[in-house]
């Protein structure tokens, strides 16, 4: 049911699609043909400009319907295995440019935080914003000591206004599914549940600083890359207070020539920071856009804007390096396999059917030089294809192939020439030289070294009661499990079953036995009547049981 809000939010967004030539969204859905007529007597569709392609349209709709739906822009546009190229490329232009909400307002929220006066916190803080986005805003300050920092504060009742928007997506997904002809396959609801995940976790940052303090304790001593560090002491969950950074952003190419920093350096370091992230950390920067990345004289990285960060399991990671190791060598057979395996398409897929589909995908594109072959558009035709064999593509490989399509694209922009091929090979055959063969076993058996030590000397006292127990005919096998406790149970109801079934028919028998040859003079008829009637009656009695449980 929509509520009355929520359809005067409707309205407005509708009017906006119209504005800008989207009046086929509304009137090609199912629920609006009945009216498809109105069309006609918009003034927009006679009076129309030329305002673009269809993309760039949506684009420019969703900037105007503001920051929350720009967001869902963004967040959209990484979901390539669902649009086509053109549009998410498009979206993927979409900015995070808001206006500023008052630095008045900004030091009245930290105060609110804190309970005490900004001056008895900070030693200067500057009202006018450094930078504004839908969700928050930066202002420069100064710690008591001298030291220089930027804080992030909140949008004032921003979860108020992401809430509805959310409810509203939400409920235009569901209507979208019921009677939009592609809404089951785009699966809009799916969509909307990623967002609103993503954009509530960006609400706490006390969440970000802590993504910001672990990225950081990961490359500390890294002369890739430089993570700001993080004031837990001035952080609260809608405000976080972190070291100011100076660099130059890694867009302003013609600045980084002219400091002498070498592109190809910039290029090749952007690949290494990527996979150290996700192969040796196993937690990676997922937001790594140009507008927060920067680069210092010497040539290193500085990242910030931590809200968005991915984790892979080890099963994930196994099944990417493998993967794109076999795509390396053309094994697509390998690669048909790895899937089936992994349970990452159903079990009953034909795999040469699916290595088929697969080198169909893949021989045009190695057919390229390496140089010329994006590492992240592949990867996204891997999923595209997989989904056509029921792969459910999961939202941590979504972030991964999103964050390397943008280290891609930032890398090829730095340096052309780069290779991304080239460059991560090593990388992966490295990490998994160290997940199987000698170098795995050794650092396994180091890893685990502390608990085998803890153990070892109570190692000789078991193996002795072991042998022990042998030589007393004492040792025994525990074995337990769900399967074989029902097996167990199954075997002693057949077992009882039988034996009921016998002593019925002997039973049976022997009352029948009584009452024809019991009249023989070696016992009394009466008696032998009686208890003839009374053994017949007791294995029919036992027979019928037998069957009935039988039957149950």
């Amino acid at each position: 049911m929509i509520r009355p809000s929520q359809a005067i939010r409707l309205i407005h967004i509708n009017l906006v699609l119209l504005r800008h030539g989207l009046d086929e969204v509304i009137f090609a859905t199912h629920l609006f043909r009945p009216i498809r007529f109105l069309i006609y007597l918009s003034p927009w569709y006679w009076f129309r400009k030329d305002r673009g392609s269809y993309p760039v349209r949506i684009r420019r709709a969703l900037e105007d319907l503001g920051p929350i739906f720009v967001k869902f822009g963004q967040i959209l546009s990484t979901r390539r295995d669902l649009l086509p190229d053109d549009l998410a490329n498009e979206l993927a232009k979409l900015q995070d440019r808001v206006p500023p909400f008052p630095g008045s307002q900004a030091r009245k929220i930290i105060e609110k935080a804190f309970g005490k006066p900004i001056d008895e916190l900070l030693e200067a803080f500057d009202e006018k914003p450094l930078a504004s986005a839908s969700i928050a805003q930066v202002h420069t300050a100064q710690l008591k000591d001298g030291r220089k920092v930027v804080v992030k504060v909140l949008r004032p009742n921003i979860e108020k206004t992401i809430r509805r928007d959310v409810d509203l997506l939400f409920t235009i997904a569901h209507l979208a599914e019921k009677y939009w002809k592609e809404g089951r396959r785009l699966r809009p609801v799916e969509v909307v549940q990623e967002y609103e995940k993503t954009i509530f976790d960006e609400l706490d940052l006390m969440r970000e600083a802590a993504n910001a303090s672990q990225l950081r304790r990961n490359f500390l001593d890294s002369e890739t890359l430089y993570v700001p560090e993080v004031y837990w002491d001035l952080t609260r969950q809608n405000v976080f207070v972190m070291e100011r950074i100076s660099g130059t952003p890694v867009g302003d190419i013609d600045t980084l020539r002219q400091q002498g920093i070498s592109m190809k350096l910039l290029g090749e370091r952007g690949v290494e920071i990527f996979f150290t992230q996700v192969f040796k950390y196993n937690f990676f920067h997922a937001d790594m856009h140009p507008g927060n990345i920067f680069v210092e004289p010497d040539g290193r990285y500085i990242a910030v804007d931590f809200g968005i960060m991915g984790t892979l399991t080890e099963e994930d990671k196994r099944y990417l390096a493998e993967n794109l190791l076999a795509f390396f060598n053309r094994d697509y057979k390998r690669v048909a396999q790895l899937h089936v395996a992994s349970g990452w398409v159903p079990k009953g897929t034909r795999v040469e059917e699916f290595e088929s589909a697969i080198r169909t995908v893949s021989e045009p594109i190695f057919e390229k030089p390496l140089s010329e072959i994006s590492f992240g558009h592949f990867l996204l035709r891997l999923f595209q294809t997989a989904r056509r064999f029921d792969m459910e593509v999961q939202p941590q490989l979504v972030l991964l192939q999103k964050t390397l399509l943008n280290i891609e694209g930032l890398g090829r922009q730095l340096y052309p020439q780069l290779d991304l091929w080239t460059t991560a090979k090593p990388f992966l055959e490295r990490w998994m030289s160290e997940q199987i063969g000698r170098r795995a076993f050794v650092g396994k058996l180091r890893k685990n070294l502390p608990q085998i030590a803890e153990n070892l000397p109570d190692l000789p006292n078991k193996l002795n009661k072991i042998i022990d127990d042998a030589a007393a005919g004492k040792l025994t096998l525990n074995w337990e499990s769900q399967e074989l406790q029902k097996l167990r149970q199954q075997m002693q109801h057949n077992h009882l079953n039988t034996l009921t079934t016998i002593s019925g028919s002997a039973l049976l028998l022997s009352g029948s036995l009584l009452l024809v040859f019991g009249s023989g003079g070696l016992i009394p008829v009466t008696l032998a009547t009686a208890l003839g009637f009374g053994l017949g009656s007791g294995g029919g009695i036992l027979l019928l049981r037998s069957w009935i449980k039988a039957s149950g």
